[in-house]
């Protein structure tokens, strides 16, 4: 038996947890930011004053390529083109994020930052030459640059190209300045991050203890979970994407003997199937997991028991989350199964079902 489910990027969210493709932070705040209200919410964070001319909803995602690898070495990048509500202040703004993750702080941050804005406004006007928009019509886009930074070591070189010159008072003023908004995730406390009680926010004060020990990351997660609560009627869409973040932020930080608990908690405050899907996914993932570890530890004796158990716990635990009041007798059948195949049945069915009465616990694998 096979379910559909229509989450718009569902590989790309298997993909962040494939280690064989790409660097997991990187991946994950991608992902995170093409969301166009946590996109909203970082620049609500960082310049709350812009929040009001800018119409995010029609934001649109641009390619970040940049001049050449050296750029590239310590940080990854996003682009977005996001126009002004009142045209007489200009028709669009270029938000460039600048994700950083390495602990090693870049003394040349800030020349990496006015080469890369260079870049982009090189390429504006190759776009306007290409148009054929005559020389005294081109118009270069403003730049908001923003430094995303998730390292655990403090941020203390300045974003300015004077960090990297001896500059005699004589000739600063002859030195390119400019504003760079930065975020330093781990750096500030929580009562700083939630200030604007946006969603973006919240997630924000889990990702700040990801690396931090098991019972601070429980209460951050227990914290965040309570105040999102809200959106499952309020904005489902920004629900879900919070709830898929604070999975693949324990399945991607955690270590393996915390996530099931952890993917538990977060299981407990949604309703929405197909979040329910990826999390089960994820704890079919750690069973596969812990089969392949045994194997390789040769423990072979036992290992098909071991997976009939844990796939009954795995289905035992979807049903109750799912429908109330279950039976003993149904609780006492299924414990009794000892078809790996059958309990696969079920847990599908189980993903599936509207309601209780839409599962058919019988044996019918064989003729399949």
């Amino acid at each position: 038996m096979e379910t559909e489910y229509h989450i718009p990027d569902l590989q790309e969210i298997r993909n962040i947890l494939n280690k064989r493709i790409g660097h997991f932070p990187d991946k994950l705040a991608k992902w995170l930011f093409k969301k166009t209200e946590i996109l909203r919410g970082l620049v609500l964070m960082l310049k709350s004053d812009l929040d009001e001319h800018l119409d995010f909803e029609r934001t649109e995602i641009e390619s970040g390529e940049v001049v050449n690898n050296t750029l590239r070495e310590l940080i990854s990048d996003m682009v977005f083109t996001v126009p002004f509500r009142d045209a007489s202040k200009g028709d669009e703004l270029k938000i460039c994020i600048l994700l950083e993750h390495q602990s090693t702080v870049d003394t040349l941050m800030g020349y990496r930052l006015l080469s890369y804005m260079c870049h982009q406004w090189h390429e504006q006007l190759v776009r306007l030459e290409n148009a054929n928009v005559p020389r005294s019509e081109q118009r270069l886009r403003p730049i908001l640059p923003i430094i995303y930074y998730t390292g655990s070591r403090r941020w203390e070189t300045p974003l300015s190209l004077n960090a990297v010159m001896d500059v005699p008072e004589q000739i600063a003023s002859f030195v390119p300045t400019y504003d760079t908004l930065f975020l330093g995730v781990k750096e500030l406390h929580t009562e700083e991050l939630i200030q604007t009680d946006h969603p973006f926010a919240w997630l924000m004060t889990v990702q700040q203890v990801e690396d931090a020990d098991e019972t601070s990351m429980q209460q951050a997660l227990e914290t965040s979970l309570k105040q999102l609560e809200i959106l499952e009627k309020e904005n489902p869409t920004l629900h879900r994407d919070a709830m898929i973040f604070l999975y693949l932020l324990v399945m991607g930080r955690r270590h393996k003997t915390e996530q099931p608990h952890l993917m538990r908690l977060i299981q407990t405050h949604t309703q929405d199937k197909e979040v329910e899907h990826i999390i089960m996914t994820g704890a079919e993932a750690l069973i596969q997991q812990g089969k392949a570890e045994g194997l390789e530890q040769g423990k072979v004796e036992g290992i098909e028991e071991g997976r009939i158990n844990e796939k009954r716990t795995v289905v035992l635990k979807l049903l109750r989350h799912r429908f109330d009041d279950v039976s003993e007798s149904v609780v006492n059948e299924i414990t009794e199964i000892e078809d790996l195949v059958h309990l696969d049945d079920l847990f599908d069915q189980l993903l599936a079902a509207e309601t209780f009465d839409d599962i058919d616990f019988s044996n019918n694998t064989n003729g399949k």
